[in-house]
């Protein structure tokens, strides 16, 4: 793992702005709705540019701008948009920047329910495609109207990376704008916008606020497009963060190196050790066995974080199910990038032939490799494999 010092610093930066004591190591949250303006003047001038001014906590707040300003430092970005999920960014670049005629491909495996309103979204005229091969040849698959790339990249449960620049500067020759999901490698662990992607997008829920009792979520790009989806899909689609929300993130960013540091020695170590297991057949993620992928892992990633998934010998649902049921450092349910290791699995009793149209193996099974220290995690996956 490699954290530079400007990383550091920018995760620990104390609150410079205003309302604050001097001196205080805790940012004030500024729990209000609206803020007054001295004169009709000022507040006409001050509302015709609310995205950098506090009119409406709908649209800026300064806890959540200051929480802006660190996310788009450590992304190496212009600007950014805090959002009260994951999926209210995700919603705010797909219904912001895309208009009924254009088409979107989303490369790799990308988190299931942006799919879900890709979907919806061909209500309203706006197309899409996927292709799930982060090695496809993607030019064959860009259409006139394709207007956004869309790429996870490690992608959701395979963990496979995508060659981002080739990616985006296929893209860039094309007119076509490209965003990513860098919600699993933080933005201490890939820096996707110089590697030429226009818009990093995070579920601050995960990694970001770390202590599991927050959602959230931001887009970081340049001004101009951040200014975009600031008008298009954040004013107008509502998803606000709260002051009292950012607060709790900018907690998480605080201790996100060292909390990163710890997930990635964890992870490894349960990774080297399922390798060995009979009982298992495939480890995914990018340190385990990366092979066409070692070069990308080198350039693009610093570090790893803690989720992968594995795939058992045994890939029926009862037997997922035993194995699952059998865990218990490893709790089940949804998310992930929180101190505690979290299992769920996509296999279900009768749904074999979507998970193999999805490009998924049966006995697919994923895990949050939290903060608990991999000696007990080791320990309750050998439980839980001696149980199948």
């Amino acid at each position: 793992m490699t954290v530079d010092a400007l990383d550091r610093e920018i995760c620990a930066a104390a609150w410079d702005g205003p309302g604050g004591e001097p001196g205080a190591v805790a940012p004030p949250v500024f729990q209000t709705s609206l803020f007054t303006k001295p004169t009709f003047g000022e507040f006409v001038r001050q509302q015709a540019a609310e995205h950098e001014n506090f009119v409406y906590s709908r649209g800026t707040n300064p806890t959540v701008a200051f929480l802006e300003r660190q996310l788009a430092l450590l992304e190496r970005g212009e600007a950014a948009k805090c959002f009260g999920s994951g999926m209210g960014a995700v919603g705010a670049v797909l219904g912001g920047l895309l208009s009924a005629g254009d088409h979107v491909l989303f490369v790799n495996n990308v988190y299931g329910p942006t799919l879900e309103l890709a979907r919806h979204l061909e209500r309203f005229g706006v197309e899409h495609s996927v292709v799930t091969d982060p090695r496809a040849d993607l030019a064959e698959h860009l259409r006139d109207n394709t207007a956004l790339v869309y790429v996870e990249s490690p992608g959701t449960m395979l963990m496979r990376l995508v060659d981002l620049r080739a990616l985006t500067a296929l893209a860039r020759s094309r007119g076509i704008r490209t965003a990513i999901d860098n919600t699993w490698s933080t933005p201490l662990f890939q820096k996707p916008l110089e590697l030429g992607v226009d818009l990093v997008i995070h579920s601050l829920t995960k990694y970001v606020g770390g202590h599991s009792d927050v959602t959230g979520g931001a887009v970081v790009g340049s001004a101009e497009l951040v200014r975009e989806v600031f008008y298009r899909g954040h004013q107008l689609f509502g998803s606000v963060m709260s002051a009292m929300e950012a607060s709790l993130v900018l907690r998480g960013l605080r201790t996100l190196p060292v909390r990163m540091a710890q997930h990635q020695e964890n992870a490894l170590r349960v990774v080297e050790h399922l390798q060995r297991q009979a009982a298992v057949t495939a480890v995914h993620h990018p340190y385990a066995d990366p092979g066409p992928d070692a070069e990308l892992v080198r350039t693009q990633l610093r570090g790893f974080s803690g989720l992968l998934s594995l795939e058992l010998r045994d890939g029926t649902f009862d037997a997922v199910s035993r194995f699952v049921d059998a865990l218990r450092v490893f709790r089940i349910g949804v998310s992930w990038g929180g101190y505690e290791s979290l299992v769920s699995s996509p296999v279900r009793a009768d749904n074999a032939e979507r998970l193999r149209a999805d490009g998924l193996p049966a006995g697919l099974v994923r895990l949050s490799v939290g903060l608990e220290g991999a000696d007990v995690q080791v320990d309750d996956l050998d439980r839980a494999l001696a149980a199948i």
